[in-house]
């Protein structure tokens, strides 16, 4: 049912989103390296289960929500903008702290590292754009089944960016430790971060195409 062309384009947008750093990527590694892996991997499961919401509200109608309200998509389009933005400032900003800068946080319980987990990829606009304008672009409508195709290549996407992030995870540690002895690696690391960041920021604001229909 579906192409290996459709396969390998969502793995490849799925790959550069997830190497892309973010709202999910920050809050795994800070976790990680404050609370240990095992915080890490309880994060990482309400990550999952926040592409897997995304997943069936994309298939099941909410980017028809979108078309037939426009104006409700460039409101979340801006306001993803402006939190990347925000993101950008922090890391860019005199003092800033690098994704990988070990940061004081409270060590919270495994409910609520979850549900943080849950929550800052519900909110992370990159994913929002992802199901809604980058994926559909890869369903065949020729082939039919347009539902399934969509549910497939989501998994794709879920399967990938579950499997980078959890890399992520067991090796934010050693990350920070070998960046901790290297203080301009770190400082770049920041610079590259809020420079990849201003650029989403500005492609995201600038962008006026619209949602793509999914099913």
């Amino acid at each position: 049912m579906l192409e290996l062309s459709g396969v390998l384009g969502v793995s490849a947008v799925a790959l550069g989103m997830v190497l892309t750093p973010g709202p999910n990527m920050i809050y795994l590694v800070s976790r990680s390296i404050t609370q240990g892996r095992r915080a890490g991997m309880i994060s990482l499961g309400g990550v999952a289960l926040g592409f897997l919401v995304y997943l069936l509200a994309a298939n099941l109608g909410l980017s028809v929500v979108f078309l037939a309200v426009p104006e409700l998509y460039v409101a979340v389009k801006l306001a993803g903008a402006a939190y990347l933005a925000y993101l950008a400032w922090n890391a860019l900003k005199p003092g800033g702290l690098a994704v990988f800068a070990p940061q004081e946080v409270p060590h919270d319980a495994p409910r609520k590292l979850f549900t943080m987990g849950l929550m800052t990829n519900l909110l992370n606009p990159k994913i929002a754009v992802m199901y809604l304008s980058l994926i559909p672009q890869f369903i065949d409508l020729d082939e039919g089944y347009v539902l399934l195709q969509g549910l497939a290549l989501g998994a794709v996407q879920i399967v990938v960016s579950v499997a980078v992030n959890l890399a992520i995870v067991l090796t934010a540690g050693a990350i920070a430790t070998f960046l901790a002895r290297r203080p301009s690696w770190l400082k770049l690391q920041r610079y590259v971060m809020g420079g990849v960041l201003g650029v989403l920021t500005v492609m995201l604001a600038a962008d006026t195409s619209g949602p793509v229909r999914a099913g």
